[in-house]
């Protein structure tokens, strides 16, 4: 490390105006402060100026910033077009040199930095040789602190030890993917029971084959190609649908259908816009995707219209394993589906009536869209309590519990395990002769590098992470949602997904291995884990308690919605339905310690207790 950062230095934290990314540069310059450095993130007026640095106006006001704040090293994020990033931070280094502001012409400003997506970085490096260093979003909070020059003996205890567990998995999964022996991980064979990919399968059948074999976690994984012409892509898809049957690792296909798939289902598609996910547009074609399939497990996106109806025809077509529907996700609030936030509610519950119907499994995707809107941890955890107790009130049986783990990127290994263990505790509560819960993990959909090799280890390590959930326990978790590794630079093919699964499966039992021989640390009895979890539980009491004293029928279409338009839930990143669901968007939420808190006017963590009292 040739820079070393010095007690009397402040760190200049800054972005332009037009880039919204900012909670990673937040909890940078609060963990900052935690290791004893100062910090200042530009204020709107100088962010403002952001967007022409080298302008007269632009460059005399961020020198004014830098020396009114005694700024000394300065980190500018960009995260938008890459080519637009390195030309702000040219005109930005131009700006500055022209007030004399760096170190060399006798300026305070003794290191520069920049962060943006990897592209920008790569030619930021290139181009810019007064950058100290670049940084791309996929470091741990090690490796940021590292780079920046923090000294390692300021790192505070606490914050040591938890960024040592990401550390050390990371580590761990680094040495997995070296030795390479995953590679040579064969298929697991649960054909040994009656119904074993028929028409008459189930995921429960096939989870309780695999409980009494004691064989691995089932594993599933998106597919869904996407090209310009429809009949080609799924042409393709039934090609990769076949690839991954034949190869036999993977025991459930989830059909990544296209958007105009889930809301525009039997039409005339014509010009409509479509994105990314394999286009179905007809019952047919989800038939001959189910027997592509032959015999793994198939399930796909739920509509955004007429959500019932397509529910039917997936248990029709394909024998859907499970079904799943975000609640208040899927529809105006995210521009993903024609309905109301209230209209969606009331269609997802007539579906769920149909599903419990038919005695098949649900899955409530809620958490992470919360999590994706800046939500606090307590939320994410009370909506998916919500979603699961409105399941079981509609007679849903059987539950698969969704947890996305590294949402947002920046949270800390023992705050995830914190988050899914306070979850599978209030959850379970449920559990009983007819209702059961199904844990499946999975990783973050922005957690994985855009290197390869990189991200294989990242895989390695979110698979230890979910082991250590419950890790006494070897038959948690019953199925994992594996993201390929791919998933932070291309859409994943039949090759990246079997290789993602051997990857999953190898560093399962290696890390189970390594724990048997004592050789990792045995996290069920972290007591910083522990106390997290607690605290996480008792909060989250609070706000069901509150929403189940303020709202007549909190399970019920009409509940929900007004969970979340009453402020019950936190949502402070929405953008749509701004004004219908303010209560929602008004608390302010920080990244604390790797967990996200709501805070006060001081950026205090404000508990549950206080938040619910100016709810009601």
């Amino acid at each position: 490390m040739s820079f070393r950062l010095q007690r009397q230095d402040c760190i200049g934290l800054a972005y332009p105006a037009c880039d919204a990314h900012t909670l990673g540069i937040v909890s940078l310059s609060q963990l900052l402060s935690e290791c004893g450095y100062r910090s200042v993130i530009a204020d709107a007026v100088t962010r403002a100026y952001l967007s022409t640095p080298d302008s007269p106006d632009g460059s005399e006001a961020i020198a004014g910033w830098v020396r009114t704040n005694g700024v000394t090293v300065l980190g500018f994020s960009y995260r938008l077009d890459p080519q637009e990033g390195l030309q702000l931070m040219t005109r930005l280094l131009q700006g500055m040199k022209a007030k004399r502001l760096l170190s060399e012409q006798g300026g305070p400003i003794r290191a520069v930095y920049f962060a943006g997506l990897p592209r920008a970085c790569a030619l930021v490096r290139m181009r810019l040789r007064e950058i100290n260093d670049t940084f791309e979003g996929d470091e741990t909070t090690a490796e940021t602190l590292t780079r920046l020059g923090v000294d390692p003996t300021n790192i505070p205890k606490d914050v040591a030890a938890s960024v040592r567990y990401d550390e050390d998995r990371l580590a761990f999964g680094r040495d997995l993917i070296r030795a390479g022996t995953y590679l040579s991980v064969k298929p697991v064979d649960r054909s040994g029971y009656a119904a074993f990919g028929t028409q008459k399968d189930t995921l429960v059948a096939r989870l309780q084959y695999s409980a009494s074999r004691r064989l691995p976690p089932l594993v599933r994984a998106h597919v869904g190609p996407f090209l310009p012409d429809r009949s080609e892509a799924v042409r393709l898809f039934l090609q990769w649908t076949r690839q991954l049957a034949a190869s036999g690792h993977l025991d459930v296909l989830s059909i990544g259908t296209s958007q105009l798939s889930q809301s525009h289902f039997g039409e005339n598609w014509g010009d409509k816009p479509n994105g990314g996910g394999v286009p179905l547009n007809s019952p047919d074609e989800f038939s001959e995707a189910w027997k592509a399939a032959r015999p793994m497990l198939v399930r796909t996106y739920a509509g955004t219209k007429n959500i019932r109806a397509l529910a039917q025809m997936y248990e029709e077509r394909i024998n859907i394993a499970w079904h799943a529907l975000s609640l208040w996700w899927f529809c105006q609030i995210d521009g993903r589906g024609p309905y109301t936030v209230r209209e969606n509610l009331e269609q997802q519950f007539a579906a769920l009536q149909y599903i419990a119907s038919t005695g098949k499994p649900y899955e409530p995707n809620v958490s992470h869209h919360f999590a994706f809107r800046g939500a606090d941890d307590v939320t994410c955890v009370v909506a998916a309590v919500l979603a699961a107790r409105a399941a079981k009130a509609m007679g849903i049986r059987h539950l698969v519990l969704q947890m996305m783990l590294n949402t947002p990127r920046g949270t800390w290994g023992i705050q995830d395990l914190a988050k899914a263990r306070a979850l599978l505790t209030l959850v379970r509560k449920l559990e009983g002769p007819t209702f059961r819960v199904i844990p499946q993990p999975r990783g973050g959909l922005d957690y994985f590098s855009p290197s390869p090799e990189k991200a294989k280890a990242q895989l390695a390590a979110v698979t230890a992470l979910m082991d250590d959930i419950e890790p006494h326990n070897p038959a948690s978790p019953p199925i994992i949602h594996v993201v390929s590794y791919s998933e932070g630079y291309d859409l994943a093919d039949p090759l990246v997904i079997d290789e993602s699964v051997k990857i999953t499966q190898h560093a399962l039992s290696e890390y189970r291995r390594l724990r048997r021989k004592g050789d990792i640390d045995d996290m069920a009895t972290n007591s910083d884990v522990r106390q997290r979890t607690e605290a996480l539980v008792s909060e989250a009491q609070v706000v069901l308690r509150a929403i189940e004293s303020a709202i007549p029928h909190p399970y019920t279409a009409a509940g929900l919605y007004h969970a979340l338009a009453k402020g019950f839930l936190t949502a402070p990143y929405l953008l749509e339905c701004s004004e219908e669901f303010a209560l929602a968007r008004k608390w302010r939420t920080r990244l604390i310690q790797g967990s996200v808190r709501v805070v006060d006017a001081r950026n205090a963590p404000l508990p549950a207790a206080v938040r619910m009292r100016d709810v009601m």
